[in-house]
C-alpha cells in the first residue's frame, strides 16, 4: 500500500491544509507541512503534521508529532510519546498511550483506555506473516479486503516529505483529478486531470489532460490529451501530441516527437527503456 505516493481524485491544497474527500494515509518518518481534513486518518511513526487534523477516525502511532488541533468525529487512537501541540478533542472513544504530551489538554465523550495500541502498520504486517505460516488463507484475503475499505486514500510512503514548497518521495507517484501545490519529485509521475502549480522532476513523466504551472525534468516525458506546460521541459526524450503546448523551450537530447496520437508505456514498462527501434524513431521524426 505504501509502495507508491498517490493523490486520489478531487484532493485540495490550500495554504493551510491538505483537504481529501476519503482517507489519508501517512508513512513513517513522513513530514508533512500541512494540517489535514478527511475521512479517516492513520500516521505512521515518527511522523510530523505541521497543522491541524479533523477526521471521523484517527490514529497516530507511536512518536507522532501534531503542532495543532487533532479532531475526530469518531474513536481515535493515540501512541506512546505522540506530541500534540493544541488539544485533543474525541468525540467517541479514546486508546491512548503513555508519555502522550498534548499542550492543550484532550476531551473524550467515549470511553477512555490508557494503553499502548500496537502501530497498525507493524500490526497488519505482523498479523499477515502469523497467518500465512499458520496457512490461514482465509484470514489473510478477509484482512486484506478490510485494508482495501480504505475509501480512494491519499497515501504517502515512507520517508516523504510534503510542503508548500516541495512535495518530495522516493517512489512513484500519482496525481488524479486533483489540484495541487509544490514542486513535485517522485521516481515516475503519473498526473491525469489534474493543476500543478509547481515544478515536476522524475525519471518518467507522462501527463494526460493536465495543466502544469512550472518546468518538467526527466529522462522520459510525454503530453498528451492537450496538456499544459507552462514552463520549459527539459529530457532525454519528449513526446508530444498535437494539441498539446509548452509556454517555455523543449530541449530533448535525443529528440522530440509530435504526433497525432502519443502511446504510453504500460505500468510495467514503467522506469524501463522503451523498446522503440532506431527504424521507427527516425521515421516519427517531424
Amino acid at each position: 500500500m505504501l509502495e507508491k505516493l498517490v493523490i486520489p481524485p478531487n484532493t485540495k491544497f490550500d495554504e493551510r491544509n491538505i483537504i481529501v474527500e476519503g482517507d489519508v494515509i501517512v508513512g513513517p518518518n513522513s513530514k508533512i507541512g500541512y494540517g489535514i481534513i478527511a475521512r479517516k486518518i492513520i500516521v505512521g511513526e515518527k511522523a510530523s503534521i505541521d497543522g491541524d487534523i479533523l477526521g471521523e477516525e484517527i490514529r497516530l502511532d507511536a512518536w507522532c508529532n501534531v503542532t495543532g488541533n487533532v479532531t475526530s468525529k469518531g474513536d481515535a487512537y493515540i501512541g506512546e510519546f505522540a506530541s500534540i501541540g493544541g488539544k485533543l478533542t474525541v468525540f467517541g472513544d479514546l486508546e491512548i498511550g503513555r508519555n502522550v504530551r498534548i499542550k492543550n489538554g484532550f476531551e473524550a465523550k467515549g470511553l477512555i483506555t490508557i494503553q499502548d495500541p500496537m502501530p497498525i502498520l507493524l500490526f497488519i504486517f505482523m498479523y499477515l506473516l502469523i497467518m500465512l505460516k499458520l496457512g490461514r488463507l482465509e484470514d489473510v484475503e478477509k484482512l486484506l479486503e478490510e485494508v482495501e475499505e480504505f475509501e480512494s486514500p491519499f497515501v504517502i510512503p515512507e520517508n516523504s516529505q510534503i510542503s508548500i514548497d516541495r512535495i518530495y518521495t522516493s517512489k512513484n507517484a500519482e496525481i488524479v483529478s486533483s489540484r495541487v501545490l509544490g514542486n513535485f519529485r517522485a521516481k515516475d509521475v503519473y498526473v491525469e486531470d489534474s493543476e500543478i502549480f509547481g515544478s515536476l522532476r522524475g525519471k518518467e513523466v507522462l501527463l494526460s489532460n493536465s495543466r502544469i504551472h512550472g518546468a518538467i525534468e526527466g529522462k522520459v516525458v510525454y503530453l498528451t490529451n492537450s496538456s499544459e506546460v507552462y514552463g520549459y521541459i527539459r529530457a532525454d526524450r519528449v513526446y508530444m501530441e498535437r494539441g498539446c503546448s509548452v509556454e517555455g523551450g523543449i530541449v530533448g537530447k535525443r529528440g522530440v516527437w509530435i504526433k497525432e496520437k502519443v502511446e504510453l508505456p504500460g505500468e510495467e514498462e514503467l522506469g524501463v527503456e522503451d523498446g522503440m527501434g532506431q527504424r521507427e524513431i527516425q521515421e516519427n521524426v517531424p
